[in-house]
C-alpha cells in the first residue's frame, strides 16, 4: 500500500487537498480541495473547462496530478494514496467510473452484461457457458431490482432505450462492488421520465455507496436533493444546497448567468 500523508485522519471516502494539474501551461485543476463523506451523494456543476472531467481523471488514475493529495478510504478503513495507482488498480480498490456514453455489449442480454461485470471477472465464454454460484445469482438479482430492469433481464441490451442502457451500465459498475461511484452526465439524452427515475435510483444507491455526479441538468440536480459543488477554473467556487449556490453572486456571474 502506498503511504498516506500523516495529517490525513478525516473519515472521508475521498479526500482531495491542493490538487493541481497543468496541460501545456493551462491549469486544469488549481489547488482543488474536496471531501466526500461515506454514504454521501455530491453533485458537481460548472461551466465547460471548469475541471470536472480532469478531476475525475485524477481520482481514477487516468491523469497524474502535479501536486496535491488524493486519498481513498475503503470499507475496512484502509487509506490509499490514489496518486500512486493506475486506472485498473483504482477500480479494483473500489472506485467505479461511469462515462457519459453507455458501453454495454448490445449483442448480449441484460443479464449476460451484468454477469460479465461481476467482481473477479468473467469472460464472455464463462458468462455464456458456466453456471453462476448461488451467491452470484443472488447478487445479480439484487442489482436487477436496484436498476429496475428485472422484467428486461432476457432482453438484448441493444433493444433497450438510452436511459435503460445507462441503468444497465450503472448495474455493471455495481457488479464490481465499488465504495465510490463517479458518474458523468447520466441525464444527457434521457427523457424527462427517465431522468426522474435515475434520480430515484441514485438516492437508492446512496444508501449503500458514495456518489459523485457530474451533471448540467439543473432539474436532475434538484431532484437529487444533495450537496452541490461548483467548480470554476479548476477550483471550488461554491458549495452548499442547490438553492444556496444558485443565489451565490459569483456562481451567477460565471455559470448560471451565462
Amino acid at each position: 500500500m502506498s503511504p498516506v500523508p500523516k495529517h490525513i485522519d478525516n473519515p472521508a471516502v475521498l479526500y482531495m487537498n491542493g490538487v493541481s494539474v497543468s496541460f501545456d501551461g493551462f491549469k486544469a485543476l488549481n489547488s482543488l480541495s474536496m471531501v466526500i463523506a461515506p454514504g454521501e451523494m455530491r453533485a458537481i456543476i460548472g461551466p465547460n473547462g471548469a475541471g470536472k472531467t480532469t478531476m475525475m481523471d485524477v481520482i481514477t488514475g487516468k491523469t497524474r496530478p502535479d501536486e496535491g493529495d488524493i486519498v481513498f478510504t475503503d470499507a475496512a478503513k484502509t487509506k490509499f494514496d490514489l496518486t500512486k495507482f493506475d486506472e485498473a488498480d483504482v477500480a479494483n480498490l473500489g472506485v467505479g467510473r461511469k462515462f457519459q456514453k453507455p458501453s454495454v455489449i448490445e449483442s448480449l442480454t441484460v443479464f449476460e452484461n451484468l454477469e460479465m461485470s461481476l467482481k473477479g471477472g468473467r469472460s464472455i465464454w464463462q458468462a455464456l457457458f458456466h453456471k453462476l454460484s448461488g451467491k452470484q445469482d443472488e447478487k445479480l438479482q439484487e442489482i436487477l431490482q436496484m436498476i429496475d430492469l428485472e422484467d428486461k433481464r432476457d432482453w438484448m441490451a441493444g433493444s433497450l432505450s438510452h436511459g435503460q442502457k445507462q441503468w444497465l451500465e450503472i448495474g455493471m459498475l455495481l457488479g464490481q462492488e465499488p465504495e465510490l461511484l463517479l458518474i458523468d452526465e447520466p441525464a444527457a439524452g434521457m427523457t424527462d421520465e427517465e431522468t426522474m427515475k435515475t434520480a430515484e435510483l441514485f438516492k437508492r444507491l446512496a444508501q449503500k455507496h458514495s456518489l459523485m455526479v457530474v451533471e448540467h441538468d439543473m432539474d436532475f440536480i434538484e431532484a437529487l436533493d444533495c450537496k452541490v459543488t461548483v467548480l470554476h477554473e479548476g477550483r471550488v467556487l461554491a458549495e452548499g444546497s442547490l438553492d444556496t449556490v444558485k443565489a451565490n453572486p459569483q456562481v451567477i456571474e460565471v455559470y448560471l448567468g451565462r
